[in-house]
C-alpha cells in the first residue's frame, strides 16, 4: 500500500472509530460530546467552496510563506545542523506546526498526496532539530540553550503546545506517529525539568495545558492530564516573570491572565488570545476530573466577556495596546483590535462550554463568532489575512498576504477544515444538531452509526431539512437561535408542537436500558424540517457602550452586516449615512457578488439608499471607508 492509500486508509479508519460510542459513554462532566468533523462531510454552498478554497489556495500560501518568503523552515534546518542565524520571532516554530495541524485536518476530507509527503518532509526536518534530552525550540537552540527556560513570556510551552496538536492530528488523519513522538519527547522533557518539586514556570502564552490534554487523549496516559493541572494551578502566586541570573523579575500578572489563581478568576483581563487558550485548557481538565470550581469560574468569565466586552461580530479584544481588554463595555469601533485568532478562541472556548451545558447561548456566540470576526480574517479568494479586525475603516486597513507575526494565518488554516466539527453533538438521549450546514454526517452511536443528511441555505434562508437514513431511538435537539423569534418545525411533512429546553427544540426521546438497548424512536427516512423567520434586524448596542450611542447596526441570521463605500451612491460619505424609524429593508441574494451573498438595501425616505454587505466579505474589492455602527436619527 503506497504513502496516499496508507493517509485514505487511516483517515477512514479514524472515522469508523469515531462510531464506537454506544450508551455507555465516557463519564466526563460533559453534557453533549462533539461529533468529530472526521464524521461530518460539508456539502452546502456556503462552506464547501471555503473548504475547496482552503485546500487548493490557503495551505499553499501558508506552506509557500513557510519554505520560501520566510525562514521558518529553515530555523528547523539550521538547528538540525547546529549552525546558522534563527530568522524571525522567537515564537515563529508556532506558525510551522499550526499550518501542520490544518494540513493534517485537511487530509481527512481532502486526501492530498502532496500534502501528506510535505508534511513527512517537515516532520523529518522537525525531529532533527530536536535536542537528544528531548527539547525543540529553534530560536533557543540557534541563539544559546543555555538561555532557555529564562523567559516564562518566550513561549517554549506555547510552541510545545502547538507541536503536540500538530502531531495529535497528524496521527489521527494518517496513523503515523513520527511527529507526535517528537512533540511527546518534548512534553516528557519538560515535565523531567518542572512539576511538584521541581522548577515552577506559568507559561506566558497559554496552549501547553490544552495540548497536553489532547496528548492525554491519545495515550491515555494520566501523567499529562496531571502536568496540564499543576500549570494551571502555578497562575495566581508570584511565580510568573523572567530570570536574570537566579533573581526572579516579576512580570505585568494581569496581562498574563496570572494575577489570582484561575478556580478564582471572576474577570477577563489582559491579552485576549492568551486568556482564550487557558479558559479551553481549563474547560478540557476540569471535563475530565470534574472540577466543579474550574466551571464555576469559566462560567463566571463567560458571563464577562460576552456581556461586557464582547463586539457584535463575536470579536474580543478591544486595544491595539495588549492586544486585549481594557475596561468593561468599551468597544470603540474604528480602534477595536479583535484579533482573529481571539475570534477563533471564541468558537473554541463557547463549543466547550456548550458541551458541559446543553445550553444554546454558548452556540450563539460560536456562531456570532464563526460567521463574523472569524471568517472576516481570510479574503474569499484564501489568499490573504486580517490581523486585526476593526468595525471601521477610512480605507487604509487591508489583508495582507502574511506577517512577520503571522499567527492568524496559520491559525485560519487549521481552523477551516475542523468547522465540520461544531454542527453536531451526542448525548446519552440525543442528537444535538448546533449549526445549520449543508451535511453528510455518521453520528458516532451504536456500531454503524446513525446517518444524518443536512440540506439548507443557510446563513442566508432559515429553512433547514434533515433527513434520518438509519433508525434511532433518541431525541433530536434542534437549536433555535438566539436571533430567531418565530419558527416552526415538521415531522414527515406534518407541524408539530415541540419543548424548547436551554435554546433547544426536543423531538423524540429514548432510553437505555441495562442491556444498552435502545427503545422508541426515529425510522429510516424520516424527515424533519426546521423553518425559521429571518428578517433583518435593527441592533442597539447596550447604553453602557458610549461608542455606539446613537447608532444601529444591522444583522440578518446570523451574519452582521456593514456598508462599504464601493457600494454607495457616489458621493455619500459614509460620514453621513444615517438610519431611522421610517427606513425599510429589502434583502436580495446576488450570487455575482462576493462570492455570493444576500446584500441588504436600507431606504431612508429623503436620503440616499444604503446598500449593505456581509462584515466578512468588506474588503474584497477596491479599497475605500467601512462602517459597522450607523448613525441613528429618531
Amino acid at each position: 500500500m503506497n504513502s496516499f492509500a496508507k493517509s485514505v486508509a487511516a483517515a477512514a479508519f479514524g472515522a469508523v472509530l469515531c462510531l464506537a460510542v454506544s450508551c455507555g459513554r465516557e463519564k466526563t462532566m460533559r453534557l453533549v460530546d462533539p461529533v468529530d468533523f472526521s464524521c461530518v462531510k460539508i456539502t452546502d454552498a456556503f462552506w464547501q467552496p471555503r473548504l475547496d478554497s482552503h485546500s487548493a489556495v490557503t495551505m499553499r500560501v501558508c506552506i509557500d510563506q513557510i519554505e520560501n518568503q520566510t525562514g521558518r523552515i529553515r530555523n528547523f534546518e539550521n538547528a538540525a545542523k547546529g549552525e546558522g542565524k534563527h530568522s524571525g520571532i522567537f515564537f515563529d516554530d508556532s506558525d510551522v506546526y499550526k499550518a501542520m495541524e490544518g494540513m493534517a485536518y485537511s487530509l481527512v476530507n481532502h486526501p492530498d498526496p502532496a500534502i501528506e509527503a510535505k508534511l513527512d518532509e517537515w516532520t523529518a526536518k522537525i525531529a532533527a532539530a530536536q535536542q537528544e534530552d528531548g527539547y525543540i525550540n529553534t530560536y533557543y537552540t540557534l541563539t544559546g540553550l543555555q538561555n532557555r527556560w529564562t523567559n516564562m513570556d518566550y513561549h517554549e510551552m506555547y510552541c510545545a503546545g502547538h507541536l503536540l496538536e500538530a502531531g495529535v492530528a497528524y496521527y489521527k488523519a494518517t496513523g503515523k506517529r513520527a511527529l507526535l513522538d517528537v512533540g511527546q519527547k518534548m512534553a516528557d522533557y519538560m515535565m523531567s525539568v518542572f512539576g511538584p518539586g521541581k522548577r515552577d514556570w506559568v507559561p506566558g502564552h497559554e496552549e501547553i495545558e490544552l495540548a497536553l490534554v489532547k496528548l492525554y487523549g491519545v495515550t491515555k496516559d494520566e501523567k499529562y492530564l496531571d502536568f496540564a493541572h499543576w500549570l494551571l494551578e502555578e497562575r495566581g502566586h508570584g511565580y510568573g516573570g523572567r530570570f536574570q541570573g537566579d533573581t526572579l523579575v516579576p512580570w505585568k500578572a494581569s496581562y498574563y491572565q496570572d494575577q489570582v489563581p484561575v478556580s478564582e478568576m471572576t474577570d477577563i483581563s489582559g491579552h485576549a488570545v492568551r486568556s482564550m487558550y487557558l479558559y479551553c485548557g481549563m474547560s478540557d481538565y476540569a471535563a475530565l476530573r470534574h472540577d466543579e470550581s474550574y466551571l464555576a469560574a469559566l462560567h463566571r468569565l463567560w458571563e464577562d466577556v460576552a456581556e461586557r466586552n464582547m463586539y457584535i461580530t463575536g470579536g474580543i479584544g478591544q486595544s491595539a495596546s495588549n492586544e486585549g481588554f481594557t475596561t468593561d463595555y468599551s468597544l470603540p469601533n474604528k480602534e477595536a483590535y479583535c484579533e482573529t485568532c481571539a475570534s477563533v478562541g471564541m468558537v473554541l472556548w463557547n463549543s466547550r462550554m456548550n458541551q458541559f451545558t446543553g445550553d444554546s447561548k454558548f452556540t450563539d456566540v460560536l456562531e456570532r463568532a464563526m460567521y463574523n470576526g472569524a471568517l472576516a480574517g481570510i479574503s474569499l479568494k484564501g489568499d490573504r489575512f486580517f490581523y486585526v479586525n476593526p468595525l471601521e475603516s477610512e480605507g487604509h486597513h487591508h489583508r495582507q498576504a502574511w506577517y512577520g507575526c503571522a499567527c492568524c494565518p496559520s491559525q485560519i488554516c487549521r481552523f477551516l477544515p475542523s468547522v465540520g466539527g461544531y454542527v453536531y453533538g451526542l448525548s446519552d438521549d440525543a442528537i444535538w444538531v448546533h449549526l445549520y450546514i449543508g451535511s453528510d454526517a455518521r453520528i458516532p452511536v451504536g456500531r454503524k452509526g446513525v446517518r444524518l443528511h443536512q440540506e439548507t441555505r443557510y446563513p442566508w434562508d432559515g429553512a433547514v431539512s434533515l433527513r434520518l437514513d438509519d433508525a434511532w431511538k433518541g431525541a433530536l435537539r434542534l437549536r433555535v437561535p438566539g436571533w430567531c423569534k418565530h419558527w416552526s418545525v415538521s415531522v414527515n411533512g406534518t407541524q408539530v408542537s415541540v419543548p424548547v429546553e436551554k435554546g433547544y427544540a426536543v423531538l423524540g426521546g429514548r432510553s437505555c436500558g441495562k442491556d444498552g438497548t435502545l427503545r422508541g424512536g426515529w425510522k429510516a427516512g424520516d424527515e424533519i424540517v426546521l423553518d425559521m423567520d429571518m428578517p433583518v434586524e435593527v441592533v442597539a448596542a447596550d447604553p453602557r457602550v458610549k461608542e455606539d450611542e446613537g447608532k444601529r447596526a444591522i444583522q440578518r441570521g446570523p451574519v452582521v452586516y456593514c456598508l462599504e463605500a464601493v457600494d454607495q451612491e457616489e458621493g455619500l460619505s459614509l460620514d453621513g449615512a444615517l438610519l431611522n424609524t421610517a427606513t425599510t429593508y429589502a434583502h436580495t441574494f446576488d450570487p455575482a457578488l462576493l462570492g455570493g451573498v444576500e446584500k441588504i438595501d436600507a431606504v431612508v425616505p429623503g436620503h440616499p439608499t444604503l446598500h449593505y454587505i456581509p462584515y466578512y466579505a468588506w474588503d474584497n474589492r477596491e479599497a475605500g471607508p467601512m462602517k459597522v455602527w450607523v448613525d441613528w436619527v429618531e
